[in-house]
């Protein structure tokens, strides 16, 4: 019978099964594992061929459940199943690895049967697979059911921190610019100084943080574009003018080159701009006072590439490869979220380009977005405005 050969043999099946275990990379069964798990699964069906051979049918259900493999079931091999399940969460194995314990088992079984030349009933094969499918089910269950609640936790937790950091922004810029009101208000100060400077640039900051915000609504999932094609030159001439009002409030030069009216791209025209703008805003914030932004666009092999380039410290070769990762800031002004850069990446991807950055310490950063050329030629040009 079964029973009888499982609680024989039942040293050489768990052997066995910790030596699957430890042959699939980056498992090995730990104590915990070993004191449950299998071993504990192993003891549930014992029980329930027992029951099954003395005509318990309800106490062989109470043991393992019903065939029909409901995970939701209140069994003794449901119960431990689940445990299984979120104990392999908990240790960072993948939900592959909660099949294959209980593969492992069924392997092990079939194959010392052979080995031992040992028949077992139809009824007792069908009384193992029930308990294996059982097992699955509740700990596969338990598994996903607290992974996502990991997932939503963790999630929860940035969207938390992210708020927190923008509201913090907000506030900040808020702040000043009641305070420079307030001060103006007085009558004792003009809107020409440093009092109206201070109020530009506190609008200004916050303009550029609701932006932001904007572009990573927008981006997200479930959002539809708006494309279309229009004229990269029109749409650098609007970017110069807010762009402008910024460098000249960190004194930062801002050169525009020429653009060729015939250069086209086909773009949701609020990311692209959001996009852009994030990259100039990061390039007067590095440049700084006395310091020379350049915009440039021109195409290469059927593809539009938008230049910015900043006379900035530059970064080092690490710094490059980290600073479009959220949160993130390589250089010495820490000022803002350190999302910017992370946002335009996403925004130019979400338009089919690319966004990539050439650096050197000591010579400033060229970043680049590349997108595919729309241009016109022609009678044709004069139209797309």
């Amino acid at each position: 019978m079964m029973h009888e050969f499982l609680m024989t043999h039942r040293a050489e099946l768990e052997r066995r099964c910790r030596e699957k275990v430890s042959s699939r990379p980056g498992r090995s069964p730990n104590t915990q594992q070993l004191e449950q798990g299998i071993p504990m699964f192993l003891d549930q069906l014992i029980r329930t061929l027992q029951a099954e051979n003395r005509g318990a049918e309800s106490e062989s259900r109470a043991l393992s459940g019903p065939s029909s493999g409901d995970p939701s079931g209140d069994s003794d091999m449901a119960a431990s199943a689940a445990i299984h399940g979120a104990d392999l969460l908990t240790m960072g194995y993948s939900i592959d690895e909660v099949v294959h314990d209980y593969g492992d088992l069924c392997q092990a079984v079939s194959d010392l049967s052979i080995d031992l030349d040992q028949i077992f009933t139809v009824h007792e094969f069908r009384t193992l697979n029930r308990c294996l499918d059982n097992g699955i089910a509740g700990a596969v269950a338990a598994f996903s059911e607290d992974r996502d609640l990991v997932i939503a936790d963790r999630q929860a937790l940035e969207t938390n921190e992210r708020l927190g950091f923008l509201a913090h922004e907000l506030r900040n810029h808020l702040n000043t610019a009641m305070l420079a009101l307030a001060a103006i208000k007085t009558g004792n100060v003009g809107l020409v100084g440093p009092t109206g400077s201070a109020l530009d640039r506190s609008l200004v900051g916050l303009r550029r943080q609701i932006d932001r915000s904007l572009a990573e609504v927008r981006i997200g999932p479930g959002m539809t574009l708006h494309r279309s094609v229009f004229s990269l030159a029109n749409f650098i001439k609007e970017i110069k003018y807010s762009a402008s009002l910024e460098a000249d409030l960190l004194k930062c030069g801002f050169h525009v080159e020429p653009i060729s009216p015939l250069l086209s791209v086909d773009a949701d025209k609020d990311l692209l701009f959001s996009a852009l703008g994030n990259l100039l805003q990061n390039a007067f914030k590095f440049s700084g006072n006395g310091g020379v932004v350049t915009l440039s666009a021109n195409v290469e092999v059927d593809r539009v590439r938008i230049k910015v380039k900043d006379n900035g410290p530059g970064l080092s070769e690490q710094a490059v490869q980290d600073m479009f990762l959220p949160f993130t800031q390589g250089g010495s002004n820490r000022s803002g979220l350190g999302l910017g850069l992370s946002i335009a990446r996403r925004s130019v991807e979400a338009n089919g380009g690319l966004l990539t950055v050439e650096s050197t310490v000591g010579q400033g950063c060229l970043f680049i977005i590349d997108l595919p050329d729309r241009s016109v030629t022609g009678e044709a040009a004069s139209q797309h405005v």
